[in-house]
Protein backbone atom coordinates (compact mmCIF):
# COMPACT_ATOMS: atom_id res chain seq x y z
CA UNK A 1 0.00 0.00 0.00
CA UNK A 2 0.99 3.64 -0.45
CA UNK A 3 -0.31 6.93 0.91
CA UNK A 4 -0.85 9.88 -1.42
CA UNK A 5 -2.33 13.35 -1.08
CA UNK A 6 -3.13 15.98 -3.66
CA UNK A 7 -4.37 19.44 -2.86
CA UNK A 8 -4.05 23.19 -3.08
CA UNK A 9 -3.80 25.87 -0.42
CA UNK A 10 -3.57 29.58 0.33
CA UNK A 11 0.20 29.45 -0.20
CA UNK A 12 -0.01 29.26 -3.99
CA UNK A 13 -3.66 29.15 -4.97
CA UNK A 14 -5.76 32.32 -5.25
CA UNK A 15 -9.13 32.35 -3.57
CA UNK A 16 -10.83 32.52 -6.99
CA UNK A 17 -9.70 28.93 -7.58
CA UNK A 18 -10.13 27.61 -4.04
CA UNK A 19 -13.75 28.66 -3.78
CA UNK A 20 -14.58 26.78 -7.00
CA UNK A 21 -13.14 23.57 -5.58
CA UNK A 22 -14.47 23.94 -2.02
CA UNK A 23 -16.73 21.27 -0.48
CA UNK A 24 -19.41 21.74 2.15
CA UNK A 25 -20.22 18.86 4.51
CA UNK A 26 -22.87 17.21 2.33
CA UNK A 27 -20.65 17.44 -0.77
CA UNK A 28 -17.76 15.94 1.19
CA UNK A 29 -19.78 12.88 2.21
CA UNK A 30 -21.12 12.52 -1.34
CA UNK A 31 -17.62 12.72 -2.85
CA UNK A 32 -16.15 10.22 -0.38
CA UNK A 33 -19.02 7.78 -0.85
CA UNK A 34 -18.58 7.98 -4.62
CA UNK A 35 -14.83 7.37 -4.35
CA UNK A 36 -15.26 4.39 -2.03
CA UNK A 37 -17.91 2.84 -4.28
CA UNK A 38 -15.61 3.15 -7.28
CA UNK A 39 -12.39 2.07 -5.56
CA UNK A 40 -13.33 -0.46 -2.88
CA UNK A 41 -9.79 -1.36 -1.83
CA UNK A 42 -8.66 2.24 -1.29
CA UNK A 43 -9.21 4.60 1.66
CA UNK A 44 -10.10 8.31 1.45
CA UNK A 45 -10.33 11.44 3.60
CA UNK A 46 -11.25 14.85 2.18
CA UNK A 47 -10.30 18.10 3.90
CA UNK A 48 -11.91 21.37 2.77
CA UNK A 49 -11.37 24.66 4.64
CA UNK A 50 -11.18 28.33 3.71
CA UNK A 51 -7.46 27.92 3.03
CA UNK A 52 -7.11 24.44 1.54
CA UNK A 53 -8.72 21.51 -0.29
CA UNK A 54 -6.87 18.20 0.14
CA UNK A 55 -7.74 14.61 -0.77
CA UNK A 56 -5.86 11.86 1.11
CA UNK A 57 -5.78 8.29 -0.17
CA UNK A 58 -4.29 4.93 0.85
CA UNK A 59 -4.17 2.65 -2.18
CA UNK A 60 -2.30 -0.29 -3.73
CA UNK A 61 1.35 0.43 -4.45
CA UNK A 62 1.23 -1.32 -7.81
CA UNK A 63 -1.75 -0.53 -10.03
CA UNK A 64 -3.47 1.69 -7.45
CA UNK A 65 -4.69 5.25 -7.74
CA UNK A 66 -2.30 8.13 -8.44
CA UNK A 67 -2.28 11.77 -7.36
CA UNK A 68 -3.28 12.64 -10.91
CA UNK A 69 -6.34 10.40 -10.55
CA UNK A 70 -7.34 12.31 -7.41
CA UNK A 71 -6.92 15.63 -9.21
CA UNK A 72 -9.10 14.27 -12.01
CA UNK A 73 -11.79 13.37 -9.48
CA UNK A 74 -11.79 16.92 -8.07
CA UNK A 75 -12.13 18.21 -11.62
CA UNK A 76 -15.03 15.91 -12.48
CA UNK A 77 -16.88 16.49 -9.21
CA UNK A 78 -16.88 20.27 -9.58
CA UNK A 79 -17.02 20.26 -13.39
CA UNK A 80 -13.82 22.32 -13.61
CA UNK A 81 -11.06 21.59 -16.10
CA UNK A 82 -7.88 20.25 -14.53
CA UNK A 83 -5.95 22.75 -16.62
CA UNK A 84 -7.59 25.55 -14.63
CA UNK A 85 -5.92 24.48 -11.38
CA UNK A 86 -3.16 21.97 -12.23
CA UNK A 87 -0.36 24.54 -11.79
CA UNK A 88 -1.48 25.20 -8.20
CA UNK A 89 -1.60 21.55 -7.10
CA UNK A 90 0.87 19.89 -4.77
CA UNK A 91 1.22 16.13 -4.55
CA UNK A 92 2.92 14.11 -1.80
CA UNK A 93 3.35 10.40 -1.21
CA UNK A 94 4.25 8.10 1.70
CA UNK A 95 6.56 9.85 4.22
CA UNK A 96 6.09 13.26 2.61
CA UNK A 97 2.30 12.84 2.72
CA UNK A 98 2.47 11.84 6.40
CA UNK A 99 4.70 14.80 7.26
CA UNK A 100 2.37 17.16 5.39
CA UNK A 101 -0.76 16.04 7.25
CA UNK A 102 0.97 16.31 10.62
CA UNK A 103 2.05 19.87 9.74
CA UNK A 104 -1.48 20.77 8.60
CA UNK A 105 -3.17 19.37 11.71
CA UNK A 106 -0.65 21.17 13.93
CA UNK A 107 -1.24 24.53 12.15
CA UNK A 108 2.39 24.75 10.96
CA UNK A 109 1.14 24.90 7.38
CA UNK A 110 -1.61 27.44 8.16
CA UNK A 111 -1.79 31.09 7.20
CA UNK A 112 -1.98 31.80 10.93
CA UNK A 113 0.60 29.67 12.73
CA UNK A 114 -0.77 28.33 16.00
CA UNK A 115 -4.47 28.53 15.14
CA UNK A 116 -6.60 25.90 16.84
CA UNK A 117 -9.37 25.92 14.22
CA UNK A 118 -7.45 23.81 11.71
CA UNK A 119 -7.19 20.89 14.13
CA UNK A 120 -10.97 20.94 14.60
CA UNK A 121 -11.41 21.18 10.82
CA UNK A 122 -9.14 18.17 10.24
CA UNK A 123 -11.10 16.24 12.88
CA UNK A 124 -14.35 17.22 11.17
CA UNK A 125 -13.00 16.03 7.80
CA UNK A 126 -11.97 12.71 9.36
CA UNK A 127 -15.37 12.42 11.08
CA UNK A 128 -17.12 12.88 7.73
CA UNK A 129 -14.89 10.19 6.19
CA UNK A 130 -15.87 7.82 9.00
CA UNK A 131 -19.54 8.63 8.36
CA UNK A 132 -19.04 7.89 4.65
CA UNK A 133 -17.15 4.67 5.58
CA UNK A 134 -14.36 5.70 3.22
CA UNK A 135 -11.46 5.35 5.64
CA UNK A 136 -9.72 2.25 6.97
CA UNK A 137 -6.85 0.90 9.05
CA UNK A 138 -4.10 2.98 7.40
CA UNK A 139 -5.78 6.40 7.31
CA UNK A 140 -7.39 5.78 10.71
CA UNK A 141 -3.95 5.35 12.23
CA UNK A 142 -2.50 8.26 10.22
CA UNK A 143 -5.15 10.77 11.29
CA UNK A 144 -4.99 9.71 14.93
CA UNK A 145 -1.22 10.18 14.69
CA UNK A 146 -1.88 13.70 13.34
CA UNK A 147 -4.22 14.53 16.24
CA UNK A 148 -1.71 13.23 18.79
CA UNK A 149 1.07 15.24 17.13
CA UNK A 150 -1.00 18.42 17.26
CA UNK A 151 -1.71 17.88 20.95
CA UNK A 152 1.99 17.26 21.66
CA UNK A 153 3.00 20.48 19.88
CA UNK A 154 0.37 22.60 21.60
CA UNK A 155 1.34 21.10 24.96
CA UNK A 156 5.11 21.46 24.61
CA UNK A 157 5.41 24.81 22.80
CA UNK A 158 3.90 28.30 23.10
CA UNK A 159 2.76 28.25 19.50
CA UNK A 160 -0.89 28.97 20.36
CA UNK A 161 -0.24 32.06 22.50
CA UNK A 162 -1.52 35.45 21.34
CA UNK A 163 -3.90 36.22 18.48
CA UNK A 164 -3.58 33.05 16.41
CA UNK A 165 -6.75 32.56 14.38
CA UNK A 166 -7.95 33.90 11.05
CA UNK A 167 -10.66 35.67 13.05
CA UNK A 168 -8.04 37.21 15.31
CA UNK A 169 -5.95 38.38 12.36
CA UNK A 170 -9.08 39.88 10.78
CA UNK A 171 -9.66 41.96 13.91
CA UNK A 172 -5.97 42.87 13.96
CA UNK A 173 -6.31 44.16 10.40
CA UNK A 174 -9.44 46.13 11.33
CA UNK A 175 -7.52 47.76 14.19
CA UNK A 176 -4.72 48.75 11.80
CA UNK A 177 -7.11 50.23 9.25
CA UNK A 178 -9.72 51.79 11.55
CA UNK A 179 -8.43 54.35 14.03
CA UNK A 180 -11.11 54.07 16.74
CA UNK A 181 -12.41 50.50 16.57
CA UNK A 182 -13.93 50.76 20.07
CA UNK A 183 -16.57 53.26 18.91
CA UNK A 184 -17.17 51.66 15.49
CA UNK A 185 -20.38 49.89 14.58
CA UNK A 186 -19.34 46.33 13.66
CA UNK A 187 -21.56 43.84 11.83
CA UNK A 188 -20.57 40.18 12.12
CA UNK A 189 -22.17 38.13 9.34
CA UNK A 190 -22.44 34.47 10.33
CA UNK A 191 -22.74 32.84 13.76
CA UNK A 192 -20.74 29.67 13.20
CA UNK A 193 -17.43 28.80 14.82
CA UNK A 194 -15.63 31.61 12.97
CA UNK A 195 -18.36 34.07 13.88
CA UNK A 196 -18.01 33.22 17.54
CA UNK A 197 -14.24 33.67 17.38
CA UNK A 198 -14.77 37.08 15.77
CA UNK A 199 -17.02 38.07 18.66
CA UNK A 200 -14.43 37.01 21.20
CA UNK A 201 -11.67 39.04 19.53
CA UNK A 202 -13.85 42.11 18.95
CA UNK A 203 -14.94 42.20 22.58
CA UNK A 204 -11.37 41.64 23.73
CA UNK A 205 -10.17 44.80 21.95
CA UNK A 206 -13.06 46.82 23.41
CA UNK A 207 -15.65 47.02 20.64
CA UNK A 208 -18.87 48.27 22.18
CA UNK A 209 -21.29 48.18 19.24
CA UNK A 210 -21.26 44.66 17.81
CA UNK A 211 -24.20 43.22 15.86
CA UNK A 212 -24.65 39.60 14.78
CA UNK A 213 -26.63 38.80 11.64
CA UNK A 214 -27.21 35.11 10.93
CA UNK A 215 -29.49 33.05 8.68
CA UNK A 216 -30.76 31.17 11.72
CA UNK A 217 -32.02 33.89 14.06
CA UNK A 218 -32.32 31.41 16.94
CA UNK A 219 -28.67 30.42 16.73
CA UNK A 220 -27.63 34.05 16.37
CA UNK A 221 -29.75 34.95 19.42
CA UNK A 222 -28.14 32.19 21.48
CA UNK A 223 -24.68 33.52 20.63
CA UNK A 224 -25.70 37.14 21.20
CA UNK A 225 -27.12 36.36 24.64
CA UNK A 226 -23.97 34.50 25.60
CA UNK A 227 -21.68 37.40 24.65
CA UNK A 228 -24.16 40.19 25.47
CA UNK A 229 -24.18 41.77 22.02
CA UNK A 230 -27.00 42.67 19.63
CA UNK A 231 -28.56 40.20 17.22
CA UNK A 232 -30.45 41.11 14.03
CA UNK A 233 -32.59 39.04 11.69
CA UNK A 234 -31.17 38.00 8.33
CA UNK A 235 -33.65 40.24 6.52
CA UNK A 236 -32.10 43.25 8.26
CA UNK A 237 -28.58 42.61 6.92
CA UNK A 238 -28.72 45.31 4.22
CA UNK A 239 -30.03 47.88 6.69
CA UNK A 240 -27.24 47.02 9.13
CA UNK A 241 -24.53 47.36 6.48
CA UNK A 242 -25.77 50.80 5.39
CA UNK A 243 -25.05 52.16 8.85
CA UNK A 244 -21.93 50.05 9.63
CA UNK A 245 -18.30 51.09 9.94
CA UNK A 246 -16.88 47.55 9.80
CA UNK A 247 -18.38 44.31 8.46
CA UNK A 248 -16.65 40.97 8.95
CA UNK A 249 -18.23 38.12 6.98
CA UNK A 250 -17.91 34.37 7.54
CA UNK A 251 -21.31 33.06 6.40
CA UNK A 252 -21.51 29.79 4.52
CA UNK A 253 -22.94 29.52 1.02
CA UNK A 254 -22.04 28.74 -2.56
CA UNK A 255 -22.78 32.17 -4.03
CA UNK A 256 -22.13 35.81 -3.18
CA UNK A 257 -24.42 37.46 -0.67
CA UNK A 258 -23.79 40.77 -2.42
CA UNK A 259 -22.78 41.72 -5.94
CA UNK A 260 -21.36 45.09 -6.94
CA UNK A 261 -24.35 46.65 -8.69
CA UNK A 262 -26.92 45.72 -6.04
CA UNK A 263 -24.54 46.66 -3.23
CA UNK A 264 -23.82 50.05 -4.75
CA UNK A 265 -27.54 50.79 -5.09
CA UNK A 266 -28.16 49.59 -1.54
CA UNK A 267 -25.49 51.82 -0.02
CA UNK A 268 -26.77 54.88 -1.88
CA UNK A 269 -24.89 57.95 -3.07
CA UNK A 270 -25.58 59.86 0.18
CA UNK A 271 -23.23 57.67 2.23
CA UNK A 272 -19.96 59.50 2.89
CA UNK A 273 -18.24 57.58 5.69
CA UNK A 274 -15.99 54.63 4.79
CA UNK A 275 -17.02 51.00 5.17
CA UNK A 276 -14.38 48.39 5.89
CA UNK A 277 -15.39 44.85 4.82
CA UNK A 278 -13.25 41.85 5.75
CA UNK A 279 -14.55 38.78 3.94
CA UNK A 280 -13.03 35.63 5.46
CA UNK A 281 -15.62 33.24 3.97
CA UNK A 282 -14.72 30.67 1.31
CA UNK A 283 -16.59 30.76 -1.01
CA UNK A 284 -16.62 34.55 -0.54
CA UNK A 285 -19.68 36.49 0.64
CA UNK A 286 -18.89 39.69 -1.29
CA UNK A 287 -18.15 40.03 -4.99
CA UNK A 288 -14.52 41.29 -5.29
CA UNK A 289 -15.47 44.22 -7.54
CA UNK A 290 -17.34 45.77 -4.58
CA UNK A 291 -13.90 47.08 -3.61
CA UNK A 292 -14.20 49.50 -6.56
CA UNK A 293 -17.08 51.37 -4.92
CA UNK A 294 -16.11 54.71 -3.43
CA UNK A 295 -15.54 54.64 0.34
CA UNK A 296 -15.78 50.83 0.44
CA UNK A 297 -12.63 48.90 1.34
CA UNK A 298 -12.94 45.15 0.82
CA UNK A 299 -10.34 42.62 2.00
CA UNK A 300 -10.47 38.86 1.43
CA UNK A 301 -8.95 36.10 3.55
CA UNK A 302 -5.88 36.04 1.31
CA UNK A 303 -5.14 39.68 2.09
CA UNK A 304 -4.67 38.87 5.77
CA UNK A 305 -1.31 37.31 4.88
CA UNK A 306 0.81 40.33 5.87
CA UNK A 307 -0.56 40.36 9.41
CA UNK A 308 -0.23 36.56 9.51
CA UNK A 309 3.44 36.84 8.46
CA UNK A 310 4.13 39.08 11.46
CA UNK A 311 2.52 36.38 13.59
CA UNK A 312 4.74 33.70 12.04
CA UNK A 313 7.98 35.59 12.64
CA UNK A 314 7.11 35.98 16.30
CA UNK A 315 6.93 32.19 16.66
CA UNK A 316 10.10 31.04 14.90
CA UNK A 317 11.41 29.06 17.90
CA UNK A 318 8.04 27.36 18.44
CA UNK A 319 7.83 26.51 14.74
CA UNK A 320 11.28 24.87 14.88
CA UNK A 321 10.31 22.85 17.97
CA UNK A 322 7.03 21.85 16.33
CA UNK A 323 8.77 20.65 13.18
CA UNK A 324 11.11 18.50 15.25
CA UNK A 325 8.10 16.83 16.86
CA UNK A 326 6.54 16.31 13.43
CA UNK A 327 9.77 14.75 12.12
CA UNK A 328 9.92 12.33 15.05
CA UNK A 329 6.27 11.27 14.74
CA UNK A 330 6.52 10.97 10.97
CA UNK A 331 9.43 8.56 11.36
CA UNK A 332 7.44 6.53 13.89
CA UNK A 333 4.43 6.26 11.60
CA UNK A 334 6.52 5.41 8.53
CA UNK A 335 8.29 2.66 10.47
CA UNK A 336 4.90 1.14 11.34
CA UNK A 337 3.65 1.62 7.78
CA UNK A 338 6.71 -0.01 6.21
CA UNK A 339 6.64 -2.94 8.61
CA UNK A 340 2.93 -3.39 7.90
CA UNK A 341 3.61 -3.87 4.19
CA UNK A 342 6.63 -6.06 4.86
CA UNK A 343 5.05 -8.05 7.68
CA UNK A 344 3.29 -10.76 5.62
CA UNK A 345 6.34 -11.23 3.37
CA UNK A 346 8.70 -11.47 6.34
CA UNK A 347 6.33 -14.07 7.81
CA UNK A 348 6.59 -16.07 4.57
CA UNK A 349 10.39 -15.74 4.67
CA UNK A 350 10.53 -17.09 8.23
CA UNK A 351 8.28 -19.98 7.21
CA UNK A 352 10.48 -20.87 4.20
CA UNK A 353 13.68 -20.67 6.26
CA UNK A 354 12.06 -22.91 8.84
CA UNK A 355 11.07 -25.41 6.17
CA UNK A 356 14.62 -25.49 4.73
CA UNK A 357 16.13 -26.06 8.18
CA UNK A 358 13.58 -28.80 8.89
CA UNK A 359 14.35 -30.56 5.59
CA UNK A 360 18.10 -30.43 6.14
CA UNK A 361 17.79 -31.62 9.73
CA UNK A 362 15.61 -34.56 8.70
CA UNK A 363 18.13 -35.54 6.00
CA UNK A 364 21.00 -35.42 8.52
CA UNK A 365 19.17 -37.33 11.23
CA UNK A 366 17.97 -40.01 8.81
CA UNK A 367 21.61 -40.98 8.22
CA UNK A 368 22.40 -41.32 11.93
CA UNK A 369 21.13 -43.37 14.81
CA UNK A 370 20.82 -40.50 17.26
CA UNK A 371 18.46 -41.01 20.22
CA UNK A 372 15.50 -38.71 20.95
CA UNK A 373 17.30 -36.29 23.36
CA UNK A 374 20.08 -35.76 20.80
CA UNK A 375 17.55 -35.11 18.09
CA UNK A 376 15.83 -32.51 20.28
CA UNK A 377 19.12 -30.75 21.01
CA UNK A 378 20.03 -30.77 17.31
CA UNK A 379 16.71 -29.14 16.43
CA UNK A 380 17.16 -26.43 19.10
CA UNK A 381 20.64 -25.68 17.76
CA UNK A 382 19.45 -25.41 14.14
CA UNK A 383 16.51 -23.20 15.15
CA UNK A 384 18.85 -20.84 17.01
CA UNK A 385 21.15 -20.56 13.98
CA UNK A 386 18.22 -19.87 11.63
CA UNK A 387 16.75 -17.25 13.97
CA UNK A 388 20.08 -15.42 14.21
CA UNK A 389 20.46 -15.44 10.43
CA UNK A 390 16.88 -14.20 10.07
CA UNK A 391 17.62 -11.37 12.48
CA UNK A 392 20.50 -10.25 10.26
CA UNK A 393 18.38 -10.44 7.13
CA UNK A 394 15.47 -8.50 8.68
CA UNK A 395 17.85 -5.84 9.97
CA UNK A 396 19.13 -5.31 6.42
CA UNK A 397 15.59 -5.28 5.04
CA UNK A 398 14.67 -2.49 7.47
CA UNK A 399 17.76 -0.56 6.36
CA UNK A 400 16.71 -0.85 2.72
CA UNK A 401 13.18 0.34 3.64
CA UNK A 402 14.54 3.43 5.39
CA UNK A 403 17.13 4.35 2.79
CA UNK A 404 15.42 3.36 -0.45
CA UNK A 405 11.72 3.14 0.37
CA UNK A 406 9.29 0.33 1.21
CA UNK A 407 8.84 -0.76 -2.41
CA UNK A 408 12.53 -1.70 -2.69
CA UNK A 409 12.38 -3.56 0.62
CA UNK A 410 9.32 -5.46 -0.59
CA UNK A 411 11.18 -6.44 -3.78
CA UNK A 412 14.14 -7.66 -1.72
CA UNK A 413 12.08 -9.81 0.64
CA UNK A 414 9.95 -11.15 -2.23
CA UNK A 415 13.15 -12.22 -4.01
CA UNK A 416 14.44 -13.96 -0.86
CA UNK A 417 11.10 -15.75 -0.39
CA UNK A 418 11.15 -17.04 -3.99
CA UNK A 419 14.72 -18.29 -3.66
CA UNK A 420 13.90 -19.95 -0.34
CA UNK A 421 10.91 -21.68 -1.97
CA UNK A 422 13.20 -23.07 -4.70
CA UNK A 423 15.73 -24.33 -2.14
CA UNK A 424 12.96 -25.89 -0.06
CA UNK A 425 11.48 -27.61 -3.14
CA UNK A 426 14.90 -28.96 -4.17
CA UNK A 427 15.48 -30.39 -0.70
CA UNK A 428 12.03 -32.01 -0.66
CA UNK A 429 12.53 -33.49 -4.15
CA UNK A 430 15.90 -34.98 -3.18
CA UNK A 431 14.41 -36.53 -0.06
CA UNK A 432 11.52 -38.00 -2.06
CA UNK A 433 13.92 -39.42 -4.65
CA UNK A 434 15.99 -41.18 -2.01
CA UNK A 435 12.96 -42.68 -0.36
Amino acid sequence: MKIIVTGLSHKRTPIEIREKLAFDSSQTVKALTELKNRFHESEFVLLSTCNRIELYCATKREGGLTAQDLAGFLSDFHNIKVEDFRDFLYMHSDGDAVRHLLAVASSLDSMVIGEAQINRQVKEGYKLACAAKSTGKILNRLFHCAFATSKEIYTNTSISSGRVSVAGVAVELAMQLFADICSAKVVVIGAGEMGELLLQHLLHVGCGNVNIVNRSYEHGLELANHYRVTVRKWEALAEQLIDADIAIASAGGQDYLFRKKAFEEMMGSHRKKPLLIIDIAVPRNFEPSINEIENVYLYSVDELSEVAEQNRKAREDDITAGRQIIQKNTAGFVEWFNSRDLGPLIGQMKERFGQISQNELEQFLSRTSQDAPCRKLAKLMVDRIVNKLLHCVIKNVNFVAREHGPSEAVKLVDSIVRQAEEISSESTNKENTKS
